[in-house]
């Protein structure tokens, strides 16, 4: 049975559906831009774009649409929705402060996120997190986002940890497949339920207490 280290150094966040409810935002604006081209939106159209970057999810919008041409037109229309639906505040998903707090007490932590820079930023601050965090890296800062490893590699090197000892904390497959691809160990709180992800742990939340006793654990050992 795989589990997460019981040591490391690092531990690197996604943001999105995983430190902070924006997912709810991301799914107002997808499910409207659906709606606009006389589209349904459910589970298995979110299971298009979640984790994605705004223009790797206006191209799959773009082909589920029959419209192959439309990625940059969508993109700047997915912007601008979740923009607004951010203007008016996200909070820190359950038990993200407080496992956040316990990680950067024992080891450094980041943040790699495939939003751009403006709406990351806007996440962090919203849900009083931002404070916590020295390093953040966003989908707009890398040749090659998730599900490329850039993003994860460009933290471990800026946090001074190598990647195979360092752990992901991920709620996607494209998040995942990023995380893996680094080499990093993978924690994983799916954000679409019942999907069928790759990990080392799985919880249904980071206020899991399972969680809450490796991280006190990383502190012990940081300690001795």
């Amino acid at each position: 049975m795989r589990s997460l280290p019981t040591s490391a150094e690092a531990v690197v966040f996604d943001c999105d559906g995983l430190l902070v409810n924006t997912e709810v935002c991301w799914t107002i604006a997808e499910a409207a831009i659906f709606a606009a081209h006389g589209h349904s939106f459910g589970p298995e159209q979110k299971a298009l774009v979640i984790g994605r970057t705004v223009e790797a999810s206006a191209a799959a919008m773009a082909d589920y649409f029959g419209r192959p041409g439309a990625g940059a037109e969508l993109a700047a229309e997915l912007l601008e929705r979740v923009r607004k639906e951010l203007a008016a505040g996200a909070a820190a998903l359950p038990g993200a402060a407080e496992l956040v707090r316990a990680c950067r007490a024992a080891v450094p932590i980041a943040v790699a996120s495939n939003s751009p820079r403006e709406l990351l930023d806007t996440a962090l601050e919203s849900a009083g997190l931002a404070v916590h965090f020295t390093h953040t890296f966003a989908a707009d800062e890398v040749a090659s986002p998730k599900p490329a490893p850039d993003l994860y590699l460009m933290a471990c090197e800026a946090l001074g940890a190598a990647p195979q000892r360092s752990v992901a904390f991920e709620d996607s497959a494209t998040g995942i497949a990023a995380a893996r691809a680094a080499g990093l160990h993978v924690a994983v709180v799916p954000s679409l339920p019942g999907a069928d992800l790759d990990h080392d742990w799985l919880g249904t939340g980071l206020d899991d207490h399972q969680l809450k006793g490796w991280a006190r654990a990383l502190g012990d050992g940081a300690s001795r």
